[in-house]
């Protein structure tokens, strides 16, 4: 026991069970989703009290807590990687795996960089704005220019156009694909004419 709400056991909805369907979550009846009891929720931080706090986003929690450095630097690297909408309460299991991998590297970017570290990011720019893609390429660039290694396997070609080493496969997709069409800069895979991934990246990169 603690400052919990104890009907559901702090999770803020009630798992039902549907046996031959999937479960089913409805608010908790107790603390209408609110995670806490009474008594917990009576204290507050300027105007808040825990469950606003847990619903406001990265990046109004980086505003709020502006005076709490140790807080702040962590919601700033969230925000960096573009994950400001996410909010504090947000369950983990509903995260993407885009969005799953790009809190770890926030976590990772709050930590003393070594600068012997690789990287692995499996489109992580999935469902992304392009105005976030932009913050994280920003952030990736932040990593290598540490001294660290980032492979990425992406799609995007805005990613594929900023990397330093492209290791293209295919040439096509499924059991015509796994071989290596062309490995080098931006420049060179855009100029192989075997390469499906050049031939859409020449115009990115003013080749065509």
């Amino acid at each position: 026991k603690g400052g919990r709400c104890e009907a559901c056991a702090g999770d803020g909805t009630i798992k039902i069970e549907m046996h031959f369907l999937p479960d089913v979550y409805v608010p908790c009846e107790v603390c209408k989703g609110a995670r806490y009891n009474r008594d917990t929720l009576d204290i507050t931080f300027k105007g808040k009290n825990i469950a606003e706090v847990l619903d406001l986003s990265c990046e109004e929690a980086l505003e709020f807590f502006a005076n709490q450095p140790p807080i702040a630097r962590h919601m700033q690297m969230i925000v960096d990687v573009g994950l400001g909408y996410v909010r504090l309460g947000q369950p983990a299991p509903t995260l993407s795996g885009g969005e799953a991998q790009r809190v770890k590297l926030s976590s990772e970017l709050s930590k003393r960089s070594t600068g012997h570290t690789m990287y692995i990011l499996d489109e992580p720019t999935t469902g992304l704005h392009f105005e976030d893609i932009r913050k994280l390429l920003t952030v990736l660039s932040r990593l290598v220019d540490q001294g660290n290694t980032v492979l990425v396997i992406e799609h995007n070609l805005d990613v594929i156009k900023t990397a330093d080493w492209i290791i293209d496969l295919g040439p096509e997709g499924g059991d015509g694909g796994g071989t290596v069409v062309v490995e080098g800069s931006p420049e060179l895979v855009a100029k192989t004419k075997e390469s499906h991934t050049g031939r859409y990246l020449a115009p990115v990169l003013g080749l065509d």
